[in-house]
């Protein structure tokens, strides 16, 4: 199990991962540890219908909010993904097998497709989608690689964050109950 880090003290997280990873959850359940709001990042970049933020919108959006001084993000998207690393405290990287995340992944689908749940201001996910070219499922094989790869980057580099390479979700578990720990002993107040 990797060190926090002291993850605890720390007022600029990203979670970062891939598609189906667990991301916005593990972002939402840090966020309350650490007493800081995640920010889901699909919620602010999509609109109903699936119609994506422009580009330069998403990149003057997040520049805002990573001038903020606590935040936690759970995703950060290639063409700004520089910008939020550079002015994170820590990354918390989803580095899980793709057999974790794609099952992750084909659950959570086939479930919003059942009971029809909407995400992402209104968007539905349907059974049509899943099987069009910029489908999700599609979307996590074709970029699964590339974050992967992103991750063990950013581990390896001697600048920047510090970063937290969780490899199974029992990982993740333990890694946040380290981090209640942490912020238990240091008499931080949490939501």
């Amino acid at each position: 199990m990797p060190e926090t880090d002291r993850v605890g003290a720390a007022r600029r997280i990203l979670v970062y991962g891939v598609t189906g990873s667990g991301k916005s959850t593990l972002a939402a359940a840090l966020g309350r540890i650490v007493g800081i709001p995640a920010t889901s990042v699909d919620d602010i970049t999509w609109s109903p219908g699936w119609v994506p933020m422009p580009t330069e919108e998403q990149i003057a959006t997040f520049d805002r909010i990573t001038r903020g001084d606590a935040w936690v993000l759970d995703s950060a998207y290639g063409s700004w993904r520089d910008l939020v690393v550079e002015r994170a405290d820590v990354v918390v990287a989803l580095d899980y097998p793709r057999v974790t995340s794609l099952a992750r992944l084909l659950r959570r689908t086939a479930a919003r497709v059942i009971d029809r749940r909407t995400v992402c201001n209104g968007s539905q996910e349907n059974l049509r989608g899943l099987f069009a070219r910029d489908s999700i499922v599609l979307w996590h094989f074709t970029s699964f690689r590339r974050k992967r790869a992103q991750m063990r980057r950013l581990a390896a580099a001697g600048d920047g964050p510090s970063v937290v390479l969780l490899r199974r979700p029992r990982d993740a578990e333990a890694f946040l109950e380290q981090v209640r720990e942490e912020v238990a002993g240091t008499g931080r107040v949490t939501p």
